[in-house]
């Protein structure tokens, strides 16, 4: 029986990860922060890295991925990394960003060099935006004004449901069939804001529209909300990449690796709805 570590386990994609895998029978492992409540948590501080040989004794496999808030992704993860090799375990799964490729100088990109390197067998996973940030990052906007505010002109993404993203994860740290590639993850079709806002206007049952802001007002709103410096500003440029269209390419990477399509947005939005209702 295979022991696998996931960091990021009360995440969005890691809670999904975790219950598909425990599901499937394997032996799970969470990682957090805080004082340990239940069997299956090991007490590991990403930041100081405080802890983390202790979280990775019997590990075989592993999910790891950098917390949002933070710009030093390659510092948070590199030790993660450099114990994976030490211990010579039989799987790592690096979940980065799509786009985190295109400059070998990002701290993303040196993570996943840092991967391929150290003669684990791994997968990089890139996922698009995700749908979930509709009912967590932008939710104020459309929850109190009815309204997305992005500084996204008339661009289109290709959104993809966390979910998706899991049930990859969960394939690829289950099998040795596609070691050592990586992975661009879309959903199957790129939508831009306006459409997206009439998909969940309809399910939410009123009117929720779609305002382009300029990127000094986003900047402002994310820094209000409590983000660090330099965390809202690396949003903020990664919102600009998506306005010159580099969020719109898809790929069948979810369909290659889970045999099925990846989750409509007008499900995403059905299931999710009680969170735009009022």
């Amino acid at each position: 029986m295979t022991t696998t570590l996931i960091v990021g386990a009360s995440g969005t994609v890691g809670s999904e990860l975790a219950t598909r895998l425990a599901a499937a029978g394997h032996t799970v492992r969470r990682a957090t922060s805080r004082a340990p409540t239940a069997p299956d948590q090991v007490q590991f501080d990403l930041v100081t890295h405080q802890g983390l040989k202790h979280a990775f004794e019997g590990v075989d496999r592993a999910f790891l991925l950098a917390p949002p808030g933070h710009v030093n992704q390659n510092e948070l993860l590199g030790p993660l990394i450099e114990q994976a090799r030490v211990q010579g375990l039989d799987k790592v799964v690096l979940m980065s960003a799509m786009g985190a490729n295109a400059d070998p100088s990002a701290p993303l990109r040196q993570a996943e060099l840092q991967l391929e390197a150290s003669g684990v067998p791994f997968n990089v996973i890139r996922p698009n935006w995700f749908m979930q940030n509709f009912h967590t990052f932008w939710l104020a906007g459309i929850r109190d004004a009815a309204t997305i505010f992005l500084p996204t002109g008339s661009a289109k993404g290709s959104f993809i449901d966390a979910r998706d993203i899991a049930a990859v994860a969960a394939e690829l740290l289950s099998s040795h069939t596609h070691d050592n590639a990586d992975f661009d993850l879309t959903g199957a079709r790129a939508l831009d804001h306006d459409e997206v806002a009439a998909i969940l206007s309809k399910a939410a049952g009123r009117t929720i529209r779609y305002q382009d802001i300029p990127p000094e007002a986003m900047l402002q709103g994310l820094l209000g909300a409590g983000l660090p410096q330099s965390y809202a500003e690396f949003l903020n440029l990664i919102l600009g990449y998506f306005k010159a269209g580099y969020a719109e390419r898809t790929t069948d990477a979810v369909q290659r690796i889970t045999g099925r399509a990846p989750i409509a947005f007008e499900r995403y939005a059905e299931d999710h709805r009680a969170h735009w209702q009022v």
